[in-house]
């Protein structure tokens, strides 16, 4: 009987002893999935609507927050606009893709460490039938055409950074469409304005990322693309801590370097294939514009 205790004792530590090592084993991997929570957790991004709409932030945030315990607030606007709360130190981190604006914003001071994160293109859509038969040509012979056949245009009209292109294009075709009736300005973000252009049986100049996100929900179809003068780059800068005492100055520089981290890279390269067959944005880490000939 009492060897029968002993050997039932002895089995019990067993157990124990191995539930001890096995807790012990999982201790760091529970606590490598749970980073200790920053001082400072809330980071402020303002970035632009097509980085919204196309899908990319609720896959590249979810990440960045599971890894890093920073907790991001996204502000969805304009390029123009997202600079400028850069320019007040109302944000943390920005994300746009306006080259020449972004550059003004660097050289005032208010922003620093501005690096190349990825691009896409620009492209022109409109309605199947092409009234102002654009399809093939150039993006300057397109809107010569659009004009010239009073065709229905939707300008987003927000001052982003697609907005900006647009009107540089329309500068360079040596064509002022402001107050002509075919020449709308919607005052809205990427998705919204392909809706309305759709609506409309107008024409539109996309980021290509949001118009395959909402494809399925319209008719426009493309009709010019590959053009140089439609590559559409995007930037991230941490809003300089030294010139607004309120930054997040960690939270800002650790989003900036999660994007461009082997991680962060590998999403946005991929981000897309399994849906639309192609991904939407090129990753571009370590790359600067001079590899773009800008």
């Amino acid at each position: 009987m009492q060897r029968k205790v002993l050997n039932l004792i002895g089995i019990m530590m067993i157990i124990l002893m191995t539930f001890a090592l096995t807790a012990c084993q999982k201790a760091p991997d529970q606590q490598a999935q749970s980073p200790a929570k920053p001082a400072k957790p809330e980071v402020i991004l303002a970035t632009t609507t097509s980085t919204q709409d196309s899908g990319l932030l609720d896959v590249i945030i979810p990440a960045f927050e599971k890894k890093t315990g920073y907790v991001i607030k996204t502000i969805s606007v304009g390029t123009g606009q997202a600079l400028a709360m850069g320019q007040k130190g109302e944000a943390d981190v920005l994300l746009v893709h306006a080259p020449d604006a972004e550059k003004k914003v660097v050289d005032s001071g208010a922003a620093i460490n501005r690096r190349l994160v990825m691009h896409n293109d620009f492209i022109i859509v409109g309605p199947g039938e092409d009234p102002a038969a654009i399809k093939g040509k150039s993006v300057i012979d397109t809107l010569k055409a659009i004009s010239k056949g009073k065709a229905p245009f939707v300008s987003r009209g927000d001052d982003s950074g697609t907005h900006k292109l647009e009107l540089n294009l329309w500068k360079a075709a040596a064509i002022k469409p402001q107050g002509n009736a075919w020449y709308q300005e919607a005052g809205a973000g990427m998705g919204q304005t392909l809706k309305i252009a759709d609506e409309k049986k107008g024409y539109t100049i996309a980021d290509r990322a949001t118009y395959l996100s909402q494809a399925k929900n319209i008719t426009a179809q493309i009709l010019v693309e590959g053009d140089a003068k439609l590559l559409n780059i995007y930037h991230v800068m941490e809003v300089n801590p030294e010139k607004f005492d309120k930054v997040n100055k960690e939270g800002a520089k650790a989003f900036a370097d999660f994007l461009l981290s082997n991680e962060g890279q590998s999403i946005i390269s991929t981000f897309g294939k399994d849906k639309y067959g192609q991904a939407l944005f090129t990753a571009d880490g370590g790359k600067t514009e001079k590899d773009f000939g800008i």
